[in-house]
């Protein structure tokens, strides 16, 4: 017989008991958990905790189960959520020119490898319009033209916060758009969107960082995943990686070692999402992989 699952996520006041409490409760509603991580941070006394459950008691409903847990998140003061583990959430991928991220983001949702549904692609070019139909996914050409008023920008703003509102999106993944985000929509989407960069920030900015860093010698390429905010690729950060070049690499090697880079940092990214394994801290990140 299969059981419900469910994923609860919940940060606290760091206190003694919140552990004993919480699969107390569990094991009181008839709840088997299935795996369980948490964290204690010295640093801002916070607790971070997630459980995936099966929810083995039918007499025992969602609703229930809901209700008199929020009255333990109540006493606890937790900031807590309880996800479908069977959910599969809805992922808007925005890109401009620049396709590694999203040609590798379709191929592992269509293999399996990202269990998600995306019910569109938007873009401010026309770039990628045959691939998204490739995986029969509604590419939404939405174009901004350089030195566009802000008054066109909002305009086309507004029709991404229309799709994400038609689509019941519950992340937005930036696989390379290279918009700068108004700060109404950062706000919108705090919490809910993730960028990618290359990890040469600050050093080398604008146009071919690439050859910026191949002649500057650098002998680490980076990427870095991160929650977007109003502070331009500062938000917080969710995954990096590194991969070691040398002299012997030219730019266009530096660049295509960047891309691979990027992708895998990416897509981590957005797996510990929407598998409920990020739990923000502040400015930073507590993941539970």
């Amino acid at each position: 017989m299969t059981h419900p699952e469910y994923i609860l996520t919940l940060s606290c006041p760091d206190q003694r008991g919140i552990v004993h409490r919480v699969s107390g409760f569990l094991a009181e509603h008839g709840c088997n958990i299935l795996d369980s991580a948490q964290f204690g941070d010295q640093e801002t006394e916070r607790f971070f905790m997630r459980v995936h459950f099966a929810a083995e008691d039918a007499t025992i409903g969602d609703a229930t189960l809901r209700a008199e847990f929020a009255q333990l998140g109540e006493a606890l003061r937790l900031d807590w959520k309880l996800h479908d583990a069977h959910y599969k959430p809805r992922v808007l991928l925005m890109v401009s020119k620049i396709g590694h991220c999203l040609n590798d983001l379709l191929f592992r949702y269509k293999s399996g490898l990202l269990p998600v549904e995306i019910p569109a692609i938007v873009s401010n070019h026309m770039d990628f319009y045959q691939l998204a139909a490739s995986y029969n996914i509604p590419f939404h050409h939405l174009p901004l033209a350089t030195g566009a008023p802000e008054s066109a920008k909002l305009a086309q703003e507004a029709r991404i916060v229309d799709l994400m509102d038609t689509h019941q999106v519950d992340l937005v993944v930036l696989a390379r758009y290279m918009q700068i985000l108004s700060p109404e929509l950062c706000t919108r989407l705090k919490g809910k969107a993730i960028n990618i960069h290359h990890s040469f920030l600050p050093s080398f900015k604008g146009a071919r960082p690439y050859a910026q860093a191949h002649k500057r010698g650098v002998k680490l390429i980076g990427a870095t995943a991160h929650f977007v905010t109003g502070d331009l690729d500062e938000g917080p950060i969710i995954e990096q990686d590194v991969e070691r070049v040398d002299h012997a690499m030219d730019a266009e090697t530096l660049s295509a070692i960047g891309r691979d880079v990027e992708c895998v940092v990416l897509a981590r990214a957005v797996k510990w999402f929407v598998e409920h394994r990020i739990l923000q801290n502040g400015d930073r990140t507590v993941i539970f992989k």
